[in-house]
């Protein structure tokens, strides 16, 4: 039985779960975990709840010298007597490098990087300098896509795999199908938008008349309203005209939802920004997933789309490519003319989407699963599986 000690920073969407699932999965197999981050974390995701401990240590997401100082000293003590000292996320990862040096090669260090540094300027230069860090000092570094882990490489990791994040399994919906495609026709009504300010030219390049909403295609985007999810691109696309007049729902939440939802009703856009939701009741009815991120390393809202063998069109960034294989129509990012031609592909070709269904459908049971995640986390530690 070995101790293990999982970091993580501030989280509320797919690090958190990713860390429960792993604190689950090494308390099962007869490991002590103690989970340390800022005590939102424990709230959200009730890492106690799995068996482990938890431990408050407040991760703020930009540098500040004296509160990281502090922080350090905290991962340290926590660390003590520890065989592991798994890190998510680049601060994280890096406060931790921080916190066990000099330590004489233990505990082990592994560092999981779940996003790409995209920031410029001082920022993204500071950035850069915590990447050093964690390439010097961390034993192994799981890296969520192929571009991140090259880049890691080239910063001097000794030992960069790439990390295993699988989705949990996709539950049941829980609300039938129709009341589900009521409610986002409710929710566009409540716009104003119901197709009928199409122009002559408009409604002759779709060739038809606008159908009632509950009848028509649903293009599902499952992400954080923030800037890395390029959900300005698909405001942009969702203008059309498209054959079927499709409603675009953007399931989740964030710092961009009222800048979107005044576009959204300055343009009479397509468009409902739903709110989180329970994934397998909005798959259920998606005719396909758009996804327009900017960056992505793996996904869970791909694999869920996988998974319910829906199609998908996608930009052509970090691991999605990887992931979805022959499942996707793939753009470029921050593309809103080659987004806006293949979504007028899928719906204008059914044995295009049909094909994309099928495709996604065999991926998604190719997928990894939590077992997969748990052994590729154990040989990272030096541990039998």
């Amino acid at each position: 039985m070995s101790r293990i000690v999982l970091v993580l920073g501030s989280s509320m969407g797919g690090v958190g779960r990713h860390v429960r699932m792993l604190a689950g999965g090494l308390v099962t197999r007869g490991h002590r975990v103690l989970v340390a981050g800022p005590g939102g974390t424990e709230e959200a995701f009730s890492f106690t709840g799995t068996g482990a401990g938890f431990a408050e240590v407040e991760i703020a997401d930009r540098p500040h010298p004296a509160h990281d100082l502090r922080t350090a000293l905290r991962l340290r003590g926590l660390a003590r007597g520890a065989d592991v000292v798994h890190a998510h996320g680049l601060r994280a990862g890096a406060l931790a490098a921080l916190a066990l040096t000099g330590s004489r090669g233990w505990p082990r260090l592994v560092v999981t990087l779940h996003n790409a540094v995209t920031a410029g300027g001082a920022i993204g230069v500071v950035y850069r300098l915590l990447e050093r860090i964690v390439a010097r000092r961390a034993d192994r570094v799981l890296a969520i896509s192929p571009d991140v882990a090259q880049r890691m490489r080239g910063r001097g990791a000794r030992r960069v795999d790439l990390a295993v994040v699988p989705a949990p399994p996709l539950a049941e919906p829980a609300r039938p199908a129709e009341d589900v495609r009521a409610e986002i026709a409710t929710r566009l009504s409540g716009t104003g938008w119901s197709g009928a300010g199409l122009s002559s030219t408009e409604l002759s390049s779709t060739g038809h008349a606008p159908q009632a909403a509950q009848e028509r295609p649903i293009l599902l985007t499952v992400a954080r309203l923030a800037q890395q999810k390029g959900l300005e691109t698909l405001l942009d696309a969702a203008a059309g005209p498209y054959k079927g007049d499709p409603v675009f729902v953007i399931a989740g939440d964030g710092p961009l939802r009222e800048e979107l939802q005044a576009r959204v009703d300055a343009e009479e856009l397509p468009v409902v920004l739903y709110g989180w939701a329970e994934p397998a009741d909005l798959l259920q009815v998606a005719t396909a997933v758009i996804v327009p991120s900017r960056w992505e390393g793996q996904p869970l809202s791909v694999q869920e789309a996988l998974r319910a063998g829906r199609p998908i069109i996608a930009t052509r960034v970090g691991g999605v490519p990887a992931m979805v294989g022959e499942a996707a129509l793939l753009v470029p990012p921050q593309d809103p003319g080659a987004l806006s031609r293949e979504i007028g592909r899928l719906l204008g070709e059914p044995a295009l989407a049909a094909r994309l269904a099928q495709a996604s459908e065999r991926r998604g049971r190719e997928l990894p699963d939590e077992d997969a995640a748990l052994r590729a986390v154990l040989a990272a530690y030096g541990l039998a599986s």
